[in-house]
């Protein structure tokens, strides 16, 4: 299998001018936001700054570019959308300009794949067109959230509607979405674990669905909301594929989603390498620069091999991905593990480095470091904590020894 994630003339002009929006008109307008503090001040004049640079977006032919072209989008495919997503989240708010940002990409990708042509219409097309927001209703405090098998949430029949009960929490963006995809228990006893749940579509706000709180994080206010479900009522025209696949829908959406995470992180972890070689030739210290001193010299050393394997480990296992949609016999799932592993962990090191190197500096809020090392603390156990992908992926490479007396297919099944 040849291995070549050289660019097209086409592709390379969609980068540069990604690169320059996010640049030279995103990141100053977020700066503004930022300095005015609009985002908590004044929410209408924060919500029309970025209506206006989602405009800009569009206009620019940078709107969705992980969707099909006859959906509005870019109909990038995965390898292609990873040089996008890492420009775009050099700046805080750029994947939302341009209308990629989670949870609503992976919601995205779900309708497209399992809505019926009706439900493509009422949830798909106005997500697409940036008009409404969505959340992802799965995890709850009660479980484990890397087991979606312990779901509690239950819903049970009445005629043509569905009662939901439950109790969920960390749902980004429910304070805000206008509908979510919710994840309920509608087998008592299924002959697999995994064919016990069931999701279904619900308009938001309507009785039954009760917003508990945001619930506050070590960065802060993050729209995460815990939310009680009490007798709730949705047609069975609500529910999202069919009874009993709300675990294959939810592995579906989160494999590519998991590896959009890691693409948005690989810009972060740039930004923050970056930051640290800039403030390493800037400071002196001790009769020469830092730059000078083998002790920070390894630090950006290993933070480069770090960063250079994570876009590695991302583009291969992108590539798997579209390998998939043309041929469905082409696994991703253990490159995509891998890799969400290994970035997620690569990006806190590589920050940590950087405050290390910045010193006070880092520490405090002039520099955005500080509040990309607390938000990059969630991402070793979002989407799967790092102990389960560890162990699905030693699963893999055990099984893949005992089939084949090799663990080659474990390791990338690569040329070498």
């Amino acid at each position: 299998m040849a291995i070549d994630f050289t660019l097209t003339p086409e592709l390379e002009d969609i980068r540069d001018r990604v690169r320059a929006f996010i640049g030279d008109v995103v990141a100053p307008a977020e700066a503004e936001m930022e300095a005015a503090r609009l985002a908590e001040t004044d929410r209408k004049a924060y919500g029309a700054a970025m209506v206006g640079l989602r405009k800009q977006a569009y206009d620019r032919g940078l709107w969705l570019p992980h969707m099909p072209e006859d959906w509005g989008g870019m109909g990038l495919g995965h390898v292609e959308l990873a040089m996008v997503q890492a420009e775009a989240a050099k700046s805080r708010i750029g994947p939302w300009v341009l209308n990629c940002q989670a949870p609503d990409e992976g919601n995205m990708h779900t309708l497209l794949h399992w809505g019926t042509d009706d439900q493509k219409e009422r949830y798909l097309k106005p997500l697409c067109d940036g008009r409404v927001w969505s959340c992802f209703a799965m995890t709850e405090p009660e479980v484990a959230g890397s087991d979606p098998t312990l779901i509690r949430t239950n819903a049970y029949a009445d005629g043509e509607e569905w009662v939901i009960n439950g109790h969920k929490w960390f749902i980004s963006n429910a304070h805000r979405a206008n509908f979510a995809i919710l994840i309920a228990r509608t087998e008592d006893d299924p002959d697999l674990p995994q064919a016990a749940n069931t999701a279904f579509l619900v308009d938001l706000p309507t009785d039954g669905w009760n917003e508990v709180r945001q619930i506050e994080t070590m960065h802060g206010g993050t729209r995460h909301s815990e939310i009680v479900i009490e007798d709730l009522r949705l047609n069975e025209s609500q529910m999202l594929g069919g009874r009993g696949q709300g675990h294959l829908l939810g592995q579906y959406r989160l494999g590519p989603a998991r590896l959009a995470h890691c693409m948005r992180w690989i810009a972060q972890a740039e930004t923050a390498l970056d930051m640290m070689v800039d403030r390493s030739l800037d400071r002196f210290s001790h009769g020469s620069i830092l730059a000078e001193k083998q002790g920070v010299q390894w630090m950006i050393a290993d933070s480069t091999m770090e960063l250079y394997q994570s876009k590695l480990m991302v583009l291969h296992a992108a590539s798997k991905i579209d390998a998939n949609r043309v041929d469905p016999t082409v696994e991703f799932k253990s490159e995509v593990s891998m890799a969400k592993h290994f970035v997620a962990n690569a990006l806190n090191r590589i920050i940590d480095r950087s405050i290390q190197v910045h010193g006070a500096l880092g520490y405090s809020t002039d520099t955005p470091l500080a509040h990309m090392y607390q938000h990059a603390r969630w991402a070793r156990f979002a989407d799967g904590a790092d102990e389960v992908h560890q162990m699905r992926i030693a699963q893999r490479t055990i099984a893949a020894y005992t089939d084949n007396g090799t663990t080659r297919a474990a390791t990338g099944d690569l040329p070498i």
